[in-house]
């Protein structure tokens, strides 16, 4: 992890990578979102992935990227309008890059479309992430999931439009 080079390459959401997404989506609520989650709060969290179906819809209507490290599948995210609606990591591949290259492509996909700005609903896990990338809080939120409640935070970021100068 330290100063390692790392390669991740992207590409575009095809709808058989749902089950090995979900399963991912999964793991990363499992284990990285631990420390800051009770278990009950996690098992109401990756049960959004428990109606496949559903499951792939929400991730072919958005603009979706999946992200390999080696060969394997090592993250995701999603863009819903101007919105980053889901961004996860497989435990494995956390903390080496698999989450800036996401949102990175992201970025420059809603400059491209000369969007003003990206929000996100950022969990605890996520939030320091997002604001060591300019997203700023914008408030707290309470979300009932399955008889749990889980917090998350609004952030958002003013974007560059694509081909002005920084």
């Amino acid at each position: 992890m330290g100063g390692e080079a790392v390669s991740v390459s992207l590409r575009p959401f095809l709808p058989a990578d749902g089950p090995p997404l979900a399963r991912l989506f999964r793991e990363s609520v499992e284990i990285l979102a631990e420390d800051d989650y009770s278990e009950a709060q996690r098992v109401a969290w990756s049960s959004a992935a428990d109606d496949l179906p559903r499951f792939i819809e929400r991730l072919a209507q958005s603009l979706t990227l999946v992200a390999a490290r080696d060969g394997a599948m090592a993250g995701f995210a999603s863009l819903a309008g101007d919105r980053i609606d889901m961004l996860y990591v497989h435990p494995e591949h956390a903390g080496q890059g698999v989450a800036t290259a996401l949102v990175d492509a992201l970025e420059r996909l809603a400059s491209a479309r000369n969007l003003p700005a990206l929000t996100t609903d950022a969990s605890d896990t996520a939030r320091d992430f997002f604001a060591a990338r300019g997203y700023v809080a914008m408030q707290r939120n309470s979300v009932s999931l399955h008889g749990e409640w889980l917090a998350n935070t609004t952030m958002k970021k003013q974007l560059t439009p694509a081909g002005a100068t920084r």
